[in-house]
């Protein structure tokens, strides 16, 4: 099947989204599928308001048309809500094409934090993007019936899978710093919540793994933590695996795959209650969640290894892959 794949969501960004998507493409390659991603490199671009990292693509309309128009896909899937995810719904619309899309990020909590537009607003919005598409795809359950509760009326399940080749004990490099280690990996922004980490009152080392625009501020606010940037590949397995505690202080991810690299390399986890964490920590074997991060961090650190890497074996990306074939709508 040749299949466009729209997003504003790619390289060079570092996140759980790109990731997915990657993954997916290549696996979907494996299987015979001919994947053609219509992303922000291909058009001129400016910077993401309060977030210059983040390149948008700029009037795409007419040159997305002629992508879709040469390529002759035979299902069109739409990642993203932004300036391209928008063009891929008018073109579709226009043409009376069936497409798919996704809800991958917490856009209404994330405006509001910033700029504190009313969740209302916002999720009137996303509920008029993805209204129109014959599925919206979500990474799991509780997520699902979330968004059927705002009155979406069309969320399908579409899980996450791990490299567990590349996130494996084995990746571990030796940090020199007091144990025990409690890290946080991702992006340095207020949604994250990483501030929550950073005040707990915890023996040993925090480590910060990631860039952002909250980044400068925490380290100053917190000296004694250590800010290494971004890491991806072997680089980031090696620290994740060298942890003795990943701590996920997020409460709007819809996911956190993550996590899911975490338990591969063997770190055991900590993370409040809340949507994603409570849905891929299913095992009490492998995370400890509580609203008090402190004593979830602390229970973490008499998880067992082993049990956290047998955990996130029964996540895959061919499992992922296809499961968003069998989602999409061909024409």
């Amino acid at each position: 099947m040749k299949i466009a794949l729209i997003s504003d969501a790619w390289r060079p960004q570092i996140n759980g989204v790109v990731t997915t998507l990657t993954k997916t493409c290549q696996m979907l390659g494996g299987l015979g599928h001919v994947v053609e991603p219509i992303t922000p490199d291909r058009f001129k671009t400016w910077p993401c308001p309060s977030y210059p990292e983040i390149r948008l693509a700029l009037c795409g309309d007419a040159k997305l048309a002629k992508l879709l128009d040469g390529f002759k896909p035979e299902a069109i899937h739409i990642a993203t809500e932004g300036p391209l995810g928008m063009a891929g719904r008018k073109y579709c619309l226009e043409h009376g094409l069936p497409f798919t899309t996704s809800f991958h990020t917490r856009f209404p909590e994330y405006v509001n934090l910033r700029l504190r537009v009313p969740l209302e607003w916002s999720y009137g919005y996303m509920r008029w993007f993805h209204g129109a598409a014959r599925r919206t795809m979500v990474a799991t359950p509780s997520l699902m019936s979330e968004l059927k509760a705002r009155g979406f009326e069309n969320p399908v399940l579409w899980s996450r899978g791990v490299d567990a080749d590349l996130f494996s004990p084995d990746a571990a490099i030796h940090l020199e710093e007091r144990r025990p280690i409690f890290l946080y990996a991702g992006r340095v922004a207020v949604e994250k919540g990483i501030e929550d980490f950073l005040r707990l009152d915890l023996p040993g080392t925090k480590y910060v793994v990631g860039d952002g625009p909250q980044r400068e501020e925490l380290a100053r606010q917190f000296p004694e933590a250590r800010f290494v940037g971004y890491k991806t590949g072997r680089e980031l397995a090696g620290y994740i695996a060298a942890a003795d505690v990943f701590v996920f202080p997020s409460r709007t991810d819809t996911f956190g795959l993550v996590l899911l690299e975490a338990l591969a390399c063997g770190v055991p986890v900590a993370a409040y209650p809340v949507q994603g964490p409570s849905d891929v920590l299913t095992d009490a074997k492998v995370g400890c969640l509580s609203e008090d991060l402190r004593n979830a961090a602390l229970g973490a650190l008499s998880l067992n290894r082993a049990d956290c890497r047998r955990f996130a074996l029964g996540f895959s990306w061919d499992r992922c892959a296809r499961q968003f074939l069998s989602n999409l709508q061909p024409f």
